[in-house]
């Protein structure tokens, strides 16, 4: 399988008034073509600085990333990466919003509504197009944030605790939508959670970070068949998989307490 993603012996200190702190320690991880991926571990382990790496949001102290066998050294349009916090344009409608990055691609303005108004459709907004952020639940604000995230085309989704800020139930829904999003459109995915249900029923493979410094623990393989759903969640398999990660995921929260 075709590697989309290679991290190599990826280090990050930060300096701080009375000592460095090291944020994350030589890790090493492959990413294939179309594999969706979820990096999963307790607050403060580094998993939101090494996708901002990935991104080229942020520079490793050591070691090297590639993406599409090109060495990241800045952000780039084959990343696409969608925040906790929508980043939405307030001045913009939906499909504005959506647009805003084939614009700067210099995608002519009757291409770039065609592939907006397609992704309106495929996160579920057909109607709300010429509202503005102001008038959107959360919920909403961040489907725009996907679509347009999607609208670019990248090679690389990378998704940073995209469905925190939701309610549970709507973070729910989100995750659904996610999934048949990638199930019918296959894409490479990483996405940092901090929620061992989301990171198991979305991804094909959990990344489970230890903390401080940040290291890769273990990565689990998850088999749970191609077509999931909120039903998945109360098959063995899953419930198996989310006890071997809480269990991986408790011993590292202990150990800071």
């Amino acid at each position: 399988m075709e590697e989309s993603i290679i991290v190599s012996n990826v280090s990050k200190r930060f300096e701080a008034k009375k000592e460095n702190v090291q944020a994350l320690d030589k890790i090493n991880l492959t990413v294939h073509d179309k594999e969706f991926v979820s990096i999963l571990g307790t607050s403060g382990c580094g998993k939101s600085t090494l996708l901002r790496i990935i991104g080229g949001l942020e520079t490793a102290t050591e070691g090297s990333v590639r993406c599409q066998d090109r060495e990241v050294d800045g952000p780039g349009a084959d990343r696409g990466m969608v925040f906790q916090h929508y980043s939405l344009f307030p001045w913009m409608t939906v499909q504005k919003n959506i647009e805003f990055g084939l614009k700067q691609k210099g995608i002519t303005k009757h291409e770039r509504y065609k592939i907006a108004k397609k992704y309106v459709g495929l996160v579920g907004l057909k109607g709300f197009e010429n509202l503005y952020p102001k008038n959107l639940s959360g919920g909403m604000q961040q489907r725009v944030a996907l679509a347009r995230g999607l609208a670019n085309d990248p090679e690389v989704l990378l998704l940073d605790e995209p469905f925190g800020a939701l309610d549970m139930q709507t973070r729910e829904v989100m995750q659904e939508l996610l999934l048949n999003i990638w199930q019918e459109s296959p894409k490479t995915i990483l996405m940092v959670t901090h929620d061992v249900e989301e990171a198991i029923l979305l991804a094909n493979k959990v990344v489970i970070m230890s903390s401080h410094p940040g290291k890769i623990k273990k990565i689990l393989n998850i088999d749970l068949g191609s077509k999931r759903g909120f039903e998945t969640r109360l098959t063995s398999e899953f419930l198996n998989y989310k006890r071997i990660a809480s269990e991986l995921i408790r011993s590292e929260t202990l150990k800071v307490l």
